[in-house]
């Protein structure tokens, strides 16, 4: 009765302090979105902050459709695996071969493995490691955004690039890789990327809220994505909308539109083996690469497939997941195995995710028994 009592007391306080965070971070103008916090069926903590169109003042929801960036790297991951447990691809494949791109700078050593894992050495679609605006700025001037519809669309921008490391000498964070296998998907299931998701991922774990919808799209729910205009103090100031700096279209690199129980869904899913074979289902949630050399926040970092993982100083796994960032989108979806705690934040403003996801971390190792 008394640890039962404990625990009841602890996740009040837990919810008590997350409480008055969002509330802080609202008023500041630092987060607008939703944030659910679930232990199997059991919403432990739910919030909604801002607003889904701010014109006209229409608040989020719980269950507002937010696009989620590279949060849907996973389910480019898990479709890659549902390929090789049906026989048709494996993680020694080729890519150039699979492609047929054998007159471009792909290496030909490069396979599915490599590409799931960021560690292939190819050159990005657009590479992030530099002054992201201004990059991003050039990048827009020659290559009109709005044209980028489909994977293969994005081709262009890296297949005859020099290829930035060798294969497998290191983790480089690297969207052109998932593009790769989006099409690989396309070309082995006899589907578009998008049809194959909305069947063997969304409509498998019953996410009927999740889809791919188009930034110049009109559709049901949707929150839009905002941009803060902050003067010289970094005070925001105003806002504008980010349908003209980033991609209209998702692809296999990130871009789908999805909720915060939807996702908690998917997760649930994935980790009950209900997309994959035991095998497959254990190699998904397991780290493979170093993503980082030095520790961050004490924890060593590592990479998956489409996800990452943060394992402490006896190298137990503490967090997975992935993350999403784009101008007017900022999202987070973590598992937590030792506490069994699935912690979705979806925001729809720019990078206002982060800081606050460590927040609830922090938050959640302190009540961690």
């Amino acid at each position: 009765m008394g640890d039962h009592n404990k625990l009841e007391t602890d996740i009040m306080a837990f919810i008590e302090k997350l409480n008055q965070l969002l509330i802080d971070k609202s008023h500041q103008k630092e987060f607008s979105g939703v944030i659910l916090i679930q232990r199997d069926d059991n919403t432990l903590f739910k919030a909604v902050h801002g607003y889904a169109n701010r014109s006209w003042k229409v608040e989020n929801r719980l269950d507002t459709r937010f696009r989620i960036a590279s949060l849907s790297k996973m389910f480019t991951a898990v479709a890659a695996l549902q390929l090789i447990d049906a026989g048709k691809l494996s993680l020694d494949t080729s890519v150039i071969e699979c492609l047929e791109l054998e007159n471009t700078r792909i290496p030909k050593e490069a396979t599915v493995y490599h590409m799931l894992t960021m560690t292939s050495g190819i050159a990005d679609w657009f590479d992030e490691s530099g002054n992201w605006e201004e990059d991003w700025a050039e990048l827009c001037r020659k290559h009109p955004i709005y044209l980028f519809r489909n994977n293969k669309d994005y081709l262009a921008l890296f297949i005859g690039e020099e290829p930035v490391a060798s294969v497998g000498e290191k983790h480089l964070y690297n969207g052109a890789g998932y593009i790769l296998l989006g099409l690989i998907i396309e070309r082995l299931s006899g589907s578009s990327y998008y049809e194959y998701i909305e069947r063997q991922i969304f409509g498998k774990a019953q996410m009927l809220r999740s889809g791919f919808m188009a930034l110049d799209d009109v559709d049901d729910e949707v929150a839009e994505g905002y941009i803060p205009i902050t003067d010289e103090s970094d005070k925001v100031i105003g806002w504008k909308k980010n349908i003209y700096s980033t991609t209209p279209n998702a692809a296999a690199d990130g871009g789908a539109t999805s909720t915060a129980a939807d996702l908690v869904k998917f997760s649930q899913a994935l980790r009950n083996g209900e997309f994959l074979s035991p095998a497959l289902t254990q190699e998904m949630l397991a780290p493979k690469v170093l993503a980082n050399d030095e520790r961050f926040r004490g924890y060593t970092w590592k990479y998956g497939y489409g996800s990452f993982f943060i394992l402490d100083q006896e190298d137990n796994i503490v967090r997975w997941g992935p993350t999403g960032e784009e101008d007017g989108v900022s999202c987070r979806l973590y598992y937590y195995p030792k506490e069994n705690l699935d912690v979705i934040i979806l925001g729809n403003q720019s990078w206002c995710a982060g800081s606050l996801g460590w927040k609830i971390h922090d938050l959640i190792i302190e009540s961690s028994p």
